[in-house]
């Protein structure tokens, strides 16, 4: 757990370091603006200011147009009748990231603070007063940032977490299911299912989902939409997802529990989220091709076959889709711009999973974020090579291979998951897999005639300036720890190298080639070995950014760390 601080160090400064989203009061709907930095000092010097203002513009304002011209006035009605779910389903997340966030916002409001409104507006900009990009270092002096979030007590430890399963192992599954939380009752521990924990929320929600279904003509939303608000209240989502993977018509919802990312104890609990998108029939259409690559790329991985999973449904959706509202963990901080769902592997095992692009969201990120960074990472001729259409296509890549490589596994004779063994160190060892070998398969289209091979170069050079992207998310971001390694095994191994008087890197394609196909091979095996020591010693390895790296990434402190979208309220 992070304790209380006033005032903190600069993100660049933390980089240095690195080894390496139910109040009734207010709506975490409105942004922040800037608030009076304050300095604290040592015998020494002065440490850098944590500028409040300066972190709060790192994210850029961006208003999000989305074309629903299209939309029947049944499409229309089933949309904004969806939208409401954002209010009910923020409240959720905000105590899922920490229990006292509806206290600490009602003890800002009540406060006599300067700038109230502004510290108000970073709170619900990052759902509390933990900012990730300085290392979740505390903007207000009330609270603190646990590691387990509010999935857990703040003050218990992982010892004491293992320890009562040990004593208790009749409820071990209900306490690593990512469908609990755990609370203190006296001198015990117990999990309260979500459906208990959430409840209030979680009934507006649903009665929200059943009014949206009941204006809906499209029947495979009609039974996602009922069979989700069910399962809002037996907490088992298996048959809803199972219906989102065979949604049809115009509009793309998903709704419910997912990521795992906010329990940095364990990794077992999964945080509520929204994303309400409008699909692009012509653009799907162009990527369906690649999904009937799966078992190929699986092939082709660079590992033994013990390592590779066959056992996976290959029917895996490719959506390209313009979102027109985000909630929960799909509306703080830093902005997804794809997704890849469900997570649970007896989806996956059955019908594999979603890919689902947004692209007005990546557009947006392009020209904000990753083009201008392109300029003042790599050398001119290289930079010039930075595109949308890589960004495009690694993303892609990016989610399809979420789907390949080790999933379930047996282990000491048992079966489990690889996420189960990993626990807290699984979610940055899968982002970093997912991008690695997502460019190891564009690099296996090439080969295939699918993509141009004369774009290699383009490609190679857009992955490279996209890991300054991500590591600017944060020490504790999955994606920011996933790119760091991929970064420092290319410095190891010569596929990049720094020129001094340029401050910038230079790419040697042929080795980053080679890098890549043995970066992707180390990935999926401390995968598939699924030994938590044997995977942090990787990660450790490979996980701190040299002087090199800081130089640039204080380059970039003119270039937004990400968007901040400004959606319609109504269609």
């Amino acid at each position: 757990m992070k304790h209380i601080l006033i005032s903190t160090l600069s993100i660049a400064a933390l980089l240095a370091g690195c080894k390496d989203k139910t109040s009734g009061e207010a709506t975490i709907d409105d942004k922040a603006q800037s608030v009076d930095s304050q300095t604290t000092q040592n015998t020494v010097e002065a440490a850098p200011v944590y500028d409040l203002s300066a972190q709060y513009k790192k994210f850029k304002p961006v208003k999000m147009d989305v074309d629903t011209s299209f939309l029947t006035p049944s499409e229309r009605a089933v949309v904004n009748k969806l939208m409401e779910i954002r209010k009910p389903m923020n409240a959720i997340f905000l105590s899922q990231l920490n229990v006292d966030n509806p206290k600490i916002r009602r003890s800002i409001m009540n406060s006599d603070l300067e700038n109230k409104a502004q510290v108000l507006k970073m709170f619900d900009l990052h759902f509390g007063v933990c900012d990730p990009l300085a290392d979740n270092k505390i903007f207000y002096s009330e609270g603190d940032c646990p590691d387990g979030g509010g999935f857990y007590p703040a003050d218990m430890t992982k010892d004491e977490f293992n320890n009562w399963i040990e004593k208790h192992p009749r409820m071990a599954e209900k306490f690593k299911s990512g469908f609990t939380v755990i609370r203190r009752r006296g001198d015990k521990l117990v999990a309260v299912p979500y459906s208990v924990a959430y409840k209030p929320q979680l009934t507006k929600i649903a009665e929200i989902m059943r009014e949206a279904a009941s204006l809906s003509r499209e029947p495979s939303l009609k039974r996602y939409l009922n069979l989700r608000a069910d399962a809002l209240f037996s907490d088992d989502y298996f048959e809803s997802d199972m219906a989102w993977m065979d949604l049809e018509g115009n509009i793309e919802v998903v709704i419910g529990p997912y990521e795992v990312y906010d329990d940095q104890l364990f990794g077992y609990k999964t945080a509520f989220q929204m994303f309400l998108t409008v699909k692009n029939p012509e653009e799907s259409a162009a990527l369906a091709k690649y999904k009937n690559y799966l078992n190929d790329m699986e092939r082709n991985l660079p590992v033994e076959d013990s390592y590779k999973n066959f056992g996976r449904g290959s029917e895996s959706p490719l959506v390209v889709a313009y979102q027109i509202q985000g909630g929960g963990d799909n509306a703080n901080g830093i902005q997804t711009i794809a997704f890849n769902l469900p997570n649970d592997e007896r989806v996956r095992e059955a019908k594999g999973s979603k890919k689902v692009i947004l692209n007005n969201v990546l557009h947006k990120k392009f020209d904000s974020v990753l083009g201008p960074i392109g300029k003042k990472v790599l050398v001119p001729a290289q930079a010039a090579l930075t595109s949308r259409k890589y960004m495009e296509n690694n993303t892609l890549f990016h989610e399809l291979s979420h789907g390949l490589g080790p999933g379930k596994i047996m282990k000491n004779g048992k079966e489990t998951t690889v996420a189960a063994e990993l626990q807290d160190l699984y979610n940055g060892l899968e982002e970093g897999k997912a991008d690695i070998m997502g460019i190891y398969n564009i690099l296996f289209m090439m080969e295939k005639g699918e993509l141009p091979m004369s774009e290699k170069q383009e490609m190679l050079a857009t992955h490279f300036t996209g890991i300054f992207r991500s590591v600017r998310f944060g020490t504790e971001s999955a994606h920011a720890k996933g790119r760091t390694i991929q970064y420092n095994y290319y410095r190891k191994t010569g596929a990049v190298t720094w020129m001094p008087k340029l401050k910038r890197y230079k790419i040697d394609y042929e080795k980053m080639e080679r890098a890549v196909r043995d970066l992707t091979g180390m990935f999926v095996r401390v995968q598939g070995d699924a030994d938590y020591e044997k995977a942090k010693s990787f990660l450790d390895e490979y996980g701190s950014l040299d002087d090199e790296a800081r130089t640039v990434l204080n380059n970039l402190n003119n270039v937004p760390v990400d968007i901040r979208p400004i959606y319609p309220r109504k269609i």
